[in-house]
Parts: C-alpha cells; structure tokens; sequence
C-alpha cells in the first residue's frame, strides 16, 4: 500500500549551462510529494503516521531550505535535486523504525513544472 506526503520549501541556484535565463542566479518554491510504500501494521491498521513520514521528509528539506543549491549538489537541475531527495529520504528511511521504503519523489519547480523519481 502507498501512502503519500507533500511540503514545500525555497532554494536559490543557477545553471551555468542552461542556454536561457537559467543560467543567472534565481529561485523558486518546489513543491515535494513523497510516496512511501509498505503493509498495514496489524496494531495500528495504518502503513505509517502521515506526521512521521512528514517529519522525515522535513529533516531532509532543511538541507535545502533558503540555501544556495549550488553549494550543496554540484550541478542543480531539477533532475538532480530530486535524486539528492532521493538519496537522503532513503537514508532516513532506512534508519527509522517507520517499516516503510520509498516510492517516488516528484518535485514541482513551482506551479507547472516537475520531475519525479
């Protein structure tokens, strides 16, 4: 069974390759949702607390939070912040007692724009 979660944070970058406005320093509110999978727990009859998966995936985002991204992942597309979300979800997952993996990620570069892992 799937269960979902969605956040928001802010982040400046630039993308000195990009072809277009891109490439200059801006930033952007992305918008997260993040699927976890697993079975229902027999004693609660739930896969996970919608608040604990939450505040997983919130840890993870203060690394990103109101930050340059370009001093923390080394080229930051889209594509390349949702597999560092990626990496750094799997981890926390793994080191929780939550019994549940990630699914996908699929985050929104504002309000028309997104990519999902």
């Amino acid at each position: 069974m799937k269960l979902g979660v969605s956040t928001d944070f802010s982040a400046a970058h630039s993308l000195p390759k990009h072809p277009g406005k891109c490439k200059n320093l801006h930033g952007h509110t992305y918008k997260v949702e993040v699927v976890v999978e697993g079975e229902k727990k027999e004693d609660t009859e739930c896969v996970a607390d919608f608040s604990e998966v939450k505040a997983l995936v919130e840890e993870v985002l203060e690394l990103l939070d109101h930050k340059f991204l370009n001093e923390i992942i080394s080229y930051p597309t889209s594509e390349n912040i949702a597999l560092f979300l990626m990496d750094e979800l799997e981890k926390k997952l793994k080191g929780s007692n939550l019994g549940v993996t990630l699914h996908s990620i699929k985050l929104w570069e504002g309000a028309d724009k997104w990519v999902m892992v």
